[in-house]
């Protein structure tokens, strides 16, 4: 065995273990112990239980595709790392490996944070004015628990397009919160191919009648599970949305929180920071009762899915707004996980610290970001070759085909040893784990399944 196969095997290895911990169990042990809300946290989730599907039939020797996992690996199908930020970590001083972090973050990567968020953007829209505060926190994950458990009043719904991110209800449900859906494309002969404005709009509009806080998650760019990116006039068209409704419902606290775990290795990462930033300039009135954030994770941007570290990035024109937004976003990181780790906060803080370090990292990003064009070039082409409708995916780890019968779907996929995941109205596809040689038959088996 050559030390490629070794480190696939490990690996995989080390995937099977993180699925082990979902076995089937009785429902009904520690009923006692358990609340009613724990009672309901049971089996291991889909995306798990496919990929131990992938992994057996490797196990038997079969020329099995994965087309499951959502991190990104070479097309040999080892973890694809940044060696750029791998060797930052490993020279990094002891005590910055050992010793906690300040409880809302290293100050230089809260700084960073802010500008991985807004990008060139960032000196402008402080010049006009806007406030921005950074808080660190476990992952993106912990960013959008920090949004979840704060920005919204309890029992209350939040706003999602109906094509997401499975954990995000997890997320709401953990603080007692309920989702509210839009679809997730337009009717036909929309000017806003990529966004469903209108049904935004009404749902919206619904929830201001009914709450006194409204909170929108939208993952954007490189969206999960669908690849989908907005235009410049998509971004354009939400923001006026949801300021215009901030401005008619003035007593309703709106928070739009922009899931950005992918935006890094999207075609415009800093589309949103461009649209504000030209809104402002056009002189749109921002709202006091609206706040825009951003959930960063690092897990994608920096490969250290690992090392759980990203921020939650809030942006408002009253400084004394951020300031009360950043203790409020402290106590809870403190009450939850105490502090994000230093050594990955304190790594990408030096690495982007100076010219040269970011331009190595960019550099390497940009060859994993190729990895992802090019499957998703050859997906694209190949299902266009053999009529399978995919959906339109443009950036980031997946791609997405809707159907109103997605088990039947990967079941027929599987029968070919092509491993996806169906998912709540479509198969979501990772581009990420796909080698490029293997693309064809991804598309021939989605080909076969919906004959």
């Amino acid at each position: 065995m050559n030390q490629t196969d070794e480190s696939a095997t490990k690996y995989e290895g080390q995937l099977k273990e993180e699925i082990r911990i979902g076995w089937p169990m009785d429902h009904d042990a520690g009923a006692g112990l358990l609340n009613p809300y724990a009672q309901t946290k049971v089996g291991s989730d889909t995306i798990f239980a496919w990929l131990a599907r992938y992994q057996n039939a490797k196990a038997e020797g079969r020329d099995a595709v994965n087309g499951t996992i959502g991190a990104l690996l070479e097309d040999d199908g080892n973890l694809a790392i940044n060696a750029v930020v791998d060797e930052a970590i490993r020279h990094a001083p002891p005590v910055e490996i050992a010793a906690y972090a300040p409880l809302t973050g290293l100050p230089a990567f809260l700084d960073l944070a802010k500008t991985l968020a807004l990008g060139e953007r960032r000196s402008e829209l402080e010049a006009m004015g806007i406030a921005v505060t950074a808080t660190a926190s476990a992952g993106g994950s912990g960013a959008l628990y920090l949004a979840a458990t704060n920005f919204a009043n309890r029992g209350d719904h939040v706003l999602l397009r109906d094509r997401h991110w499975g954990p995000y209800k997890g997320f709401l449900a953990g603080c007692d919160l309920k989702a509210r859906t839009y679809p997730l494309l337009p009717k036909p002969g929309s000017p806003y191919p990529f966004v469903d404005i209108e049904g935004f709009k009404g749902e919206l509009a619904e929830m201001c009648q009914h709450q006194d806080k409204v909170m929108m998650w939208l993952n954007d760019p490189a969206h999960n599970p669908t690849g989908l990116s907005l235009t410049a006039d998509g971004r354009m068209a939400m923001l006026g949305a949801v300021m215009e409704s901030a401005s008619v419902n003035e007593n309703v606290g709106h928070t739009l929180l922009i899931d950005a775990a992918y935006h890094l290795y999207a075609e415009e990462p800093h589309g949103w920071a461009e649209t504000i930033h030209d809104a402002m300039t056009n002189g749109w009135p921002w709202p006091e009762n609206l706040l825009i954030t951003f959930a960063l994770s690092l897990s994608k941007s920096h490969t250290m899915y690992g090392l759980r570290t990203g921020a939650i990035v809030s942006i408002h024109p009253d400084q004394a707004v951020t300031d009360r937004i950043a203790t409020v976003m402290g106590v809870t990181g403190r009450q939850t996980w105490s502090a994000a780790p230093r050594v990955s906060q304190y790594t990408v803080s030096e690495l982007h610290a100076s010219d040269e370090g970011g331009a190595a990292w960019s550099t390497e990003r940009d060859r994993l970001q190729s990895l992802l064009t090019e499957r998703r070039n050859a997906l694209n082409a190949a299902c266009e070759a053999l009529n399978v409708p995919l959906n339109p995916t443009h950036d980031g780890f997946f791609a997405w085909l809707d159907h109103e019968d997605p088990g039947q779907i990967a079941e027929a996929c599987a029968e070919q040893d092509v491993y996806l995941v169906p998912l709540t109205g479509g198969v979501r596809i990772g581009l990420c784990a796909i080698p490029l040689a293997q693309i064809k038959r991804v598309a021939e088996a989605l080909a076969h399944s919906l004959n």
